[in-house]
């Protein structure tokens, strides 16, 4: 990730995303993230403007840090908290998630589960440890 002041706009700034906000304001369609500098320099100082670019190559940490796509209704909330049912062994595992972006019909789940992990799609209530039969 890189971040350009509005006031060198010549300068790349090596940068990471340090907090996502996870309030969206859906009218701007815009979600409110943290970066931070992985070098401070004098030249930047309080109330400049910064564009930041996200997209692009992934480096080793961006890598390491995989992010999934699931339904949105595998996604439930807990007390103001998302969370996830994993399917192993034929019972549930409560799983807390961090959510990013909306694509579609799915969410982005940025932590908490990995590729590969079956998530249980559906609103029916469950506990953890709770047996469960998978229909195909």
């Amino acid at each position: 990730m890189t971040s350009v002041l509005d006031a060198y706009p010549d300068w790349k700034i090596p940068s990471h995303v340090r907090t996502v906000i996870p309030t969206a304001d859906r009218q701007k369609a815009t979600v409110k993230v943290r970066i931070s500098f992985d070098k401070l320099d004098p030249r930047i100082l309080p109330d400049m403007g910064v564009k930041v670019t996200f997209l692009g190559e992934e480096t080793g940490a961006a890598k390491a840090a995989a992010r999934v796509l699931a339904p949105h209704d595998a996604v439930r909330q807990e007390n103001g908290q998302p969370v996830v049912f994993l399917y192993r062994d034929g019972k549930v595992e409560r799983r807390a998630v961090r959510v990013g972006a909306t694509q579609g019909n799915d969410v982005e789940i940025i932590a908490g589960v990995a590729d590969g992990d079956r998530l249980v799609v559906g609103n029916e209530p469950l506990k953890d440890g709770q047996r469960v039969d998978v229909k195909q």
